[in-house]
């Protein structure tokens, strides 16, 4: 088992999952020296940087919509199901189910049993799974894993689902999103090239906020300073959000530009982004090239992009 002093600090820029977090499992495990001598072991460290909020207007409008029976298969319903891309959307959904008082008695609230719902990936459909109803939510889509995959297995699941009904057009899926989202999906599935039978009009329905949390800035400075004797060390990046914050802990940005000061870097401080998204905020942002863009958005495509980058520079 390695000493303390040997274990590479990996600074994790998120909230720990519960019950358990698959980063932390992937990191904190010895490496196996029969396979690979050189493969490092890491401490990993969690610096929470996100805050979720509730947007009360959109939980408000699907509150009511769920009360009057507006999203069902009947033609006269504004929709005809749902999507679900994150874990806090299906947060803020369950919230509404749950706290509603007028409703929450009946086992069939929030009455949805003959709709699709759609979802992107395990996590999110478990999440959805423990939303109480009877008979259960019907999720779909679970094995897609990103919006884009879940756009196109949309398209053809959603116009068989209605393919009996006899509609000239298929009705609306109602999308419920946080403040910040790519658009992939509904670009996809109102494509204007698509057939008038094929095409499904989304709307977007903001249910969460998101910010930096204000103590971000003090907690990763600490953490800096815990971890500064370190020979070498890990920053990990999920996010656009809380990047400037990172960088100006980190102490490489001119504070009258914000733009990345070249040679400020200690080169012992590496920093990695979980996929491509967060690696372009932070170039066109900051002019700051992270070391290592994870080339799967998973624990273990950002093991194997540290692993590849500590072997190429050794």
């Amino acid at each position: 088992m390695p000493s303390a002093s040997s274990l590479v600090p990996v600074l994790l820029l998120k909230t720990k999952s519960s019950p358990t977090d698959a980063y932390e499992e992937l990191f904190s495990r010895a490496p196996d020296n029969n396979n690979n001598n050189n493969d490092p072991s890491f401490e990993p460290t969690f610096v929470p940087v996100l805050q979720h909020k509730f947007d009360d207007a959109g939980l408000d409008k699907l509150r009511n919509l769920l009360r009057q029976k507006r999203i069902g298969t009947s033609p006269d319903c504004e929709f005809g199901g749902l999507i679900f891309t994150s874990q806090r959307a299906v947060e803020a959904f369950a919230h509404v189910v749950r706290e509603d008082e007028s409703a929450k008695d009946s086992p069939e609230w929030p009455h949805l049993q003959h709709i699709p719902i759609y979802s992107v990936g395990p996590a999110t459909t478990r999440a959805l799974a423990a939303v109480s109803q009877q008979p259960p939510l019907q999720i779909f889509g679970s094995h897609t894993g990103n919006g884009d995959a879940l756009a196109h297995f949309i398209l053809d699941h959603y116009a068989e689902w209605y393919a009996k009904g006899g509609r000239p057009s298929l009705p609306p899926l109602l999308f419920l999103v946080g403040e910040q989202r790519r658009d992939i999906i509904p670009r996809t599935l109102m494509d204007p090239s698509l057939p008038d039978n094929k095409r499904i009009p989304v709307v977007e329905e903001v249910v969460y906020g998101t910010g930096e949390m204000e103590s971000f800035p003090q907690d990763f400075a600490a953490v800096l300073d815990k971890t500064q004797s370190s020979p070498s060390r890990w920053v990990i990046v999920f996010s656009p959000t809380g990047c400037d914050s990172m960088l100006r802990g980190l102490g490489v940005l001119d504070a009258s530009t914000g733009k990345l000061v070249p040679g400020r870097r200690d080169g012992r401080t590496f920093v990695a982004t979980i996929g491509p998204t967060t690696r372009s905020h932070l170039v066109k942002n900051f002019d700051f090239e992270p070391d290592v863009c994870a080339e799967t958005p998973t624990p273990e495509g950002l093991l194997e992009g540290i692993v590849a980058f500590r072997e190429k520079a050794s």
